[in-house]
Parts: C-alpha cells; structure tokens; sequence
C-alpha cells in the first residue's frame, strides 16, 4: 500500500459535480471524492522474486523459499514474466511504459512480513500514467485517469481463528508479485467506483495478467474517501483497505460517505486514519492513523539493481495485445449493428463476446444477439453455470435461430425449444421433430383456426372495427389455438382480410 498520490490537487480532473451525485446534507449539498488503490495479484505460476508455487488453497506454508522466508543470506531475483505481465497491463491501460523503474523496500513491521519490510516501488515505478473509460449504464462516459502502477510483493497472512490465544502465520501468499493500480481522485460516486473495478477486473482478464477472483483475493482494493461542499478545497480523507467485493466497495463508500458528512455537519473534523469496512454492519470502523510516504523510510533495495526495460521488448509485448474491450465494443457495433447497450453487455467478459460471434456468424446479429443476452445469459444466471460449462453451445444457439429465421418453428415455440436444450444438451433439430413442433405454415389449416375464433366471438369483431388494435387479442387467441405453431405472419394477413383491416395493422 502506498499513499494515494503527492498531491490530490494536482492529480484531480476538473469535473462538475452531478446533481445526481451529490449527497443532502442538513447544512446543503455534498460532493465525494474518491480513488481506488487495487491489488491484482500477477497471473504467473512462480513469486516476484522466488521460483516458489502461487497456486491457490495449498496447505498452509507449503510455498514457501528460503527467500520467502527472509532467511539470512537469501538474494531475490526478479522474475522477467511479472515484469512482461506489468508492461502488458500498463500498455492496457493506454499508460506510459517507462523504461527505467527502481525497486525500494517499504519499512514496516507485521508478523506475516518475515523480511520486516516489503520490496515495492516508490518514486519511479514500472508504469506511468493511463486511462480507464466507463460507460455508466445512464449513458455517460466517464474517464478515470490512472496515476501508476508499480510491481510489489505480497505479505503473508495472518489467521486469529485457529487458537483462542495464538495467532498463526501462513506465509504462502508472501513474495506473490502484485500490481497496485493507482487512480487519480476522479470519481464521484458509488457506481462510478463500482463500475471502475468492474472495467479494470474485465481489461484485466482480456489481458490474461489478472484471473480477478476476488473471492480467492487475487483482487482487493483500497478506497480513498473524502467530502467536501460544492466548489470547496478538497476534504481530509481516509483509506478503507482491503475490500474484496464490488458490491462492498459501494457499500464502504456509501456508508463512509455519511459517516464523513455527520461528523462535520456535526462541527467536528475528519481524522486522517486507515478504516476497515464490515460487511455485517455495513460500516466502516478505525484500523490507525493514516501513514504517510515518509513513515515507511524508503530507500532503494540495494539487492537489486534498477530495472531497464528495451523498447523493442515493449513494442513487442504491444503487438501481442488481444483485442480490449473498448475496441471489441467498437467493432461489435460497426460490425454487427449493434447497440451501445448490447455491446457492452457482450464484451463485459471475452467469453461472451466470443460466444456472440460464433452465434452470430452469418446470421441475423441483433437476433443472435436477443437470444444471447436475454433468454441464453437467464439460464445460465439462473442455473449457474458460466459459458465455459453451459449446456447449450454455440452451434446449438446458432440453429436454434436458423430454425426461427427459415421459419421452421415461431419465436414462441423457439423458447419451449431452448428450455428443453438447456435441460437435455439435445439438438434444437432433434427437439423439434420428436416434439412435433414445426410451425404450420398451411394456409387452409391456419384460416380455419381463424375462422373458428371469429365464429365463437362476433362480440369481439365488432368492437375491432372501431378500435383495430383489438386485432392482436385475435391473434393471440388464434396463436393459443394452434400451441403457438401458427406461422405469425400467415395468421396476421388472413385475419387483417378477415376482419377488413389494413395487412400492416
């Protein structure tokens, strides 16, 4: 953990505070201010500085080195993948690459931190400043500027509820390389903080630098809080480490928010001080005051010489870059027709997105994208299940909707149909010829069903004469008539004829 940056001032971007944003206090409107410090573990099989395991739920101190260990003698050796996996996130993130960084060790003391310091980086980190885009689900876009991101080790981890009067060590984590992404003071609120990380956990994985498990804490943040009135200097704030959930990132601002605005309302002034959030209360509490920079008495490790990168190594790991969301989103709308909306839903992850593709592959793209978003992604929020094991595959997907467009089965009988995918793994083809459940597309059959509802309700036709509207209940009991097989548009022809209404009413 650093401190946030030098100079909130300095780093913070002119925004005009929302209305929507602000919070009602008893002596007025008050605005948030916040940045997130996140902790994303590296994506490697070996530490920052050992060749030890980082594999998660290992027996307790089973991947551990000598030099995890911090015994005497033992030299860390920089691992070039961590510092490729930190080049790869920086250029991610549109940041500057710097070619020249330093390591330091950050002085303090814990038991689950053997060395009695933690190898970070200070003034001259890995990566400079870059940029996140939000696309908030009002439709505002909103740019989060990132300040940093260095490379540092992780602490062990203390347990205190093995012994009632023992606490346990279990240095498995310790040595684990993570990147601390730092954001500039640019959001506002809860859902802007909300959708930060969920942006940066998604850029993230497309990256493949972080898995973003947050329940496993391969992703955990740091929140910077503060309040002011509108248009008023910057407010005192304080830091809630470690929270490992979106939905708590929210809560923990939301709440600290309030805590914040009482206490000055009140006539009282806001303590500089490190806060933990519960999320059984909901709230915030004390931790310590607040370190600054200069309570950790950094110095260059002198084990370890400054890092140089070459630009040809970084423009090589640039080529390599996968398409980012940001860009999928872009192409899935130029491409595909898509809206803003149904982009972005698709390229929250690039499973789905890859999902869409295939389904969409030579077909109606904002039909494949219906079914994709809407009755595809119930099932699996519903069953809870993921696209890797879905029961209904892409290919499967993707027939079922040739079936609708070559009107083979309605769009009603095509749900009963995907229900029974779903449950079976069968082929939507399979389904229909054994159900029987191909659309009628006879016209004589169909104009009976028509003209025994119209014989049974002579009431009905009358009023549709004065109010054509009234057609649609025709349909729908013609449609109940049939067990839905009806072909839609076959029935909306006869029956406008029928009744003397205009084909397209």
């Amino acid at each position: 953990m650093t401190t946030m940056v030098s100079d909130f001032e300095r780093t913070m971007r002119k925004r005009e505070a929302r209305p929507e944003d602000l919070i009602k206090g008893q002596t007025g409107d008050w605005e948030i201010i916040l940045g997130l410090e996140v902790h994303a573990q590296v994506t490697s099989n070996a530490k920052l500085f050992s060749a030890s395991s980082t594999k998660f739920g290992a027996e307790q101190n089973t991947q551990v080195s000598f030099v995890d260990a911090a015994m005497p003698g033992m030299l860390p050796v920089i691992n070039r993948y961590c510092v490729e996996q930190a080049v790869r996130t920086g250029l991610g993130l549109k940041a500057q690459i710097n070619l020249r960084s330093v390591f330091d060790r950050k002085n303090y003391f814990y038991p689950d931190l053997p060395q009695g310091y933690q190898i970070s980086q200070y003034k001259h980190p890995i990566v400079g400043e870059g940029e996140v885009v939000l696309d908030m689900k009002d439709g505002r876009t909103v740019i989060v500027g990132i300040e940093r991101l260095h490379l540092e080790q992780d602490a062990g981890k203390s347990l205190h509820d093995q012994h009632p009067a023992m606490s346990f060590v279990d240095l498995n984590r310790s040595g684990v390389a993570l990147m601390e992404i730092v954001s500039k003071p640019d959001m506002r609120s809860a859902d802007e903080a909300r959708a930060y990380v969920t942006k940066l956990r998604t850029i993230l994985r497309y990256l493949g630098t972080c898995d973003g498990n947050m329940e496993e804490g391969s992703l955990r943040a740091d929140v910077n809080v503060s309040v002011r009135k509108v248009g008023a200097p910057l407010g005192t704030r304080c830091e809630i480490k470690n929270v490992n959930s979106i939905r708590f990132i929210g809560q923990a601002i939301e709440y600290e928010a309030r805590r914040q605005i009482e206490i000055l309302e009140e006539g009282g002034k806001i303590d500089q001080e490190t806060r933990l959030f519960d999320p059984k209360t909901g709230e915030t509490r004390s931790m310590r005051s607040k370190e600054e920079a200069h309570d950790y008495r950094y110095f260059p490790d002198p084990d370890l010489l400054p890092l140089e990168l070459l630009q040809d190594d970084v423009d090589a790991i640039r080529t390599s870059l996968p398409e980012l969301p940001d860009e999928k989103k872009a192409r899935l709308i130029s491409d595909y027709g898509l809206s803003p909306y149904d982009a972005t839903v698709l390229v929250s992850e690039g499973a789905r997105a890859d999902f869409f593709e295939a389904v969409a592959k030579g077909r109606d793209a904002k039909l494949a994208a219906n079914w994709v978003t809407g009755d595809f992604f119930g099932a699996l929020n519903r069953e809870g299940h993921s696209i890797e094991d879905t029961p209904v595959t892409a290919k499967q997907l993707g027939e079922l909707i040739d079936l609708i467009s070559d009107g083979t089965i309605s769009g009603r009988i095509a749900k009963q149909v995907f229900d029974s995918m779903y449950k079976t793994g069968r082929d939507p083809a399979k389904i229909v010829e054994d159900e029987g459940l191909q659309q009628v597309t006879d016209f004589g059959e169909i104009e009976a069903a028509i003209d025994a509802v119209i014989a049974a309700n002579p009431d009905k036709v009358e009023q549709t004469k004065v109010k054509p509207q009234l057609a649609a209940w025709f349909v729908g009991q013609i449609m109940k008539s049939t067990s839905g097989k009806a072909n839609p548009r076959v029935v909306n022809e006869i029956l406008a004829r029928k009744l003397g209404l205009s084909s397209e009413g």
